[in-house]
C-alpha cells in the first residue's frame, strides 16, 4: 500500500463494523461517502477495540497498547500524556500534529501529543464517571435512569450540533493550513460523536430509515434468548431494553442509531469534499475508524461494554490517493492504527506494543496466525472480560464464569456457542493459549479491581466516589455553533 504525503485519522464513537452500506449487512444502512472511500481504499473487515468504552479505547489507541499495559481502565482513568504516544513521536520528527473534536482524555492541558487541540471535548470535570469504578458484586450500584437517555426521536441534540462545529472547523483548518505556507507534512486528528447516543437525529435523515423497514431483533430475550450470566450482571447496571417504553421505541431507537451513521456518513462526505477543495486531496492518506461498536439491541442490550461482534468489531478504512479497492481480512485493530501512524511518517516510540503497520498487514489480506485481542474491566462488569480473535475463531473468557466460543466463519452471528462443544476441545485449548500469550486473565482482573480501589480511596472512599461526577455521558464545550 502507498504511503502518500500528510495523513488526516477520523474517528468516529460507536460506529458497530456492520453498519455500513459496503459491509452488505442485513440493514441496509445508507453510507455513500463511506463507501466511496473504501471503493478507492482498503477495508480491513475484521478490526476491533481494544477494549469495547469509550476513554480506555481512546487511551489505547493514544499509546499503542493494551489497556492493561496503560493500567487505564474504565472512563474514570482517562489518558494524560503518559506512557507517551504516537502524538509525542510525531512532534520529535518535527511533523504538525493536531486534533480537532473529541479526544476524551483528561483536560487540554496535559501534554497529550498535539500541537494544539481545536474544540476539544475531554472527560467530565477531568475525573469522569468514577462510580463506575465500583464494580465488586457487593459494592457496585445500579441506576436506573436509561443510558440512552429519557427522549429517542428526531431533533438535535448537543452531540449533533457538536459534530457540525467539529466539521466546520475542519474545513476552516484545512483552508488555513491551505494558505499559511507552512511545508511540514502534518497530521490532522479529528473526532466525531456519532452515532453514540442520545440517540436523536435530525429528522431528513430518520426519514431514511421508515418504520418497518428493520430486520428482526436478533437474539431478543422475549424469543427465548438467554443472556450469558455475566452479561446478564452487566446488563442490570442500567435501565437498557426493558427500559424502552414499548415496541415502537424499540423500532424508534434502532431507526435512529441508523440514521445516526448517515448523519456521520454526511459529516465524513464534507470533510473529504474540503480535502479535495483545498488542494490536499491528492496528497493526503486517510484512516477512518471509530472507538467501539454499538449492540443496537441484540441479545436486548444497547450500547457497548461487551465482546459480541456488534458491540467489539469496529469499521477501518485506510485510503491512500492512489485508487486499491481491496479488503482485508486479516484480524487487525485500533493499536494497528497506531503503529501505522508512526509508521506513515518513519518515527519511532520506545515500548513494547503489540501492533503493526495496516501498510504491512494489508500485504497479507488474510492471515490466519494473527491473534487480536480485547478487553473489558469497566462500569457494570463484576469480573475481567477478555477476548481473543485468530483466523475465524473468537474466545470470549469470563474471569470467574463459563466461557464462549464462536467460529466466525460458519456462524457470523454468533448463534452457537462452541466452548462446550467436545468436538472443539482442541480449538478451546488453541485459543486459551493464545489469550495466554497476551496476558494472564487472573493477575489482570487482580490489578484492575486494585487499581479501582486506589482510585476510589483517592477520592475519600465509596460513599464520596459515588458523589462525584454520576454522568453517564461527556457534555461537549461551548462552540458557538
Amino acid at each position: 500500500m502507498k504511503r502518500s504525503g500528510n495523513l488526516i485519522v477520523i474517528l468516529s464513537d460507536e460506529h458497530t463494523a456492520s453498519a455500513l452500506g459496503c459491509a452488505a449487512a442485513d440493514v441496509n444502512v445508507l453510507t455513500p461517502n463511506l463507501d466511496a472511500l473504501a471503493a478507492r481504499g482498503v477495508r480491513f473487515t475484521g478490526a476491533y477495540t481494544p477494549t469495547p468504552i469509550c476513554v480506555p479505547a481512546r487511551a489505547a489507541f493514544a499509546t499503542g497498547r493494551y489497556a492493561h499495559q496503560n493500567r487505564l481502565w474504565d472512563n474514570a482513568m482517562p489518558y494524560r500524556g503518559d506512557p507517551e504516544g504516537w502524538g509525542h513521536a510525531l512532534q520529535r520528527k518535527g511533523v504538525r500534529v493536531e486534533s480537532i473534536g473529541k479526544l476524551h482524555y483528561r483536560d487540554d492541558d496535559d501534554p497529550t501529543g498535539f500541537d494544539v487541540q481545536h474544540i476539544p471535548m475531554h472527560v467530565a470535570g477531568g475525573h469522569g464517571m468514577v462510580w463506575g469504578s465500583i464494580r465488586r458484586e457487593d459494592e457496585r450500584v445500579t441506576k436506573s435512569e436509561r443510558m440512552l437517555g429519557d427522549y429517542i426521536g428526531p431533533g438535535e441534540s448537543p452531540y449533533t450540533r457538536y459534530d457540525a462545529a467539529v466539521v466546520a472547523r475542519t474545513k476552516l483548518w484545512l483552508e488555513e493550513t491551505a494558505a499559511d505556507g507552512d511545508q511540514r507534512p502534518w497530521c490532522l486528528y479529528v473526532g466525531l460523536v456519532a452515532p453514540h447516543f442520545p440517540l436523536i437525529v435530525p429528522q431528513e435523515y430518520l426519514d431514511l430509515y421508515p418504520a418497518d423497514s428493520l430486520p428482526p431483533i436478533k437474539l431478543h430475550p422475549r424469543d427465548g434468548y438467554e443472556q450469558h450470566p455475566w452479561i446478564a450482571k452487566l446488563n442490570a447496571t442500567f435501565g437498557g431494553d426493558e427500559a424502552m417504553k414499548d415496541e415502537d421505541e424499540r423500532q424508534m431507537a434502532r431507526r435512529v442509531y441508523y440514521a445516526l451513521c448517515t448523519w456521520l456518513d454526511h459529516n465524513i462526505g464534507q470533510i473529504v469534499a474540503a480535502l479535495d477543495a483545498t488542494g490536499f486531496g491528492d496528497d493526503t492518506t486517510l484512516i477512518y475508524s471509530s472507538d467501539h461498536g454499538d449492540n443496537v439491541g441484540a441479545r436486548g442490550l444497547w450500547g457497548k461494554a461487551n465482546m459480541y461482534q456488534e458491540s467489539v468489531s469496529i469499521p477501518l478504512l485506510v485510503v491512500p490517493p492512489a485508487a486499491e479497492g481491496a479488503v482485508c481480512g486479516t484480524p487487525v485493530s485500533l493499536l494497528d492504527v497506531s503503529e501505522t501512524i508512526l509508521d506513515h511518517f518513519d518515527a519511532t516510540l520506545a515500548g513494547e506494543r503489540p501492533g503493526a503497520s495496516l501498510y504491512d498487514i494489508a500485504a497479507q489480506p488474510d492471515d490466519p496466525d494473527r491473534i487480536v485481542f480485547s478487553e473489558y474491566h469497566a462500569v457494570g462488569a463484576v469480573s475481567g472480560c477478555f477476548m481473543v480473535r485468530k483466523g475465524g475463531w473468537k474466545l470470549v473468557h469470563y474471569h470467574g464464569f463459563r466461557p464462549e466460543m464462536f467460529d466466525l466463519t460458519t456462524d457470523p452471528q454468533e448463534i452457537v456457542n462452541r466452548a462446550e462443544d467436545p468436538a472443539c476441545a482442541e480449538k478451546l485449548a488453541e485459543m486459551y493459549e493464545a489469550l495466554r500469550s497476551i496476558c494472564d486473565p487472573v493477575a489482570v482482573d487482580a490489578q484492575a479491581f486494585a487499581d479501582q480501589h486506589a482510585l476510589i480511596e483517592s477520592y475519600g472512599g465509596r460513599e464520596a466516589g459515588l458523589a462525584i461526577g454520576s454522568a453517564t455521558a461527556t457534555l461537549p464545550p461551548k462552540t458557538g455553533a
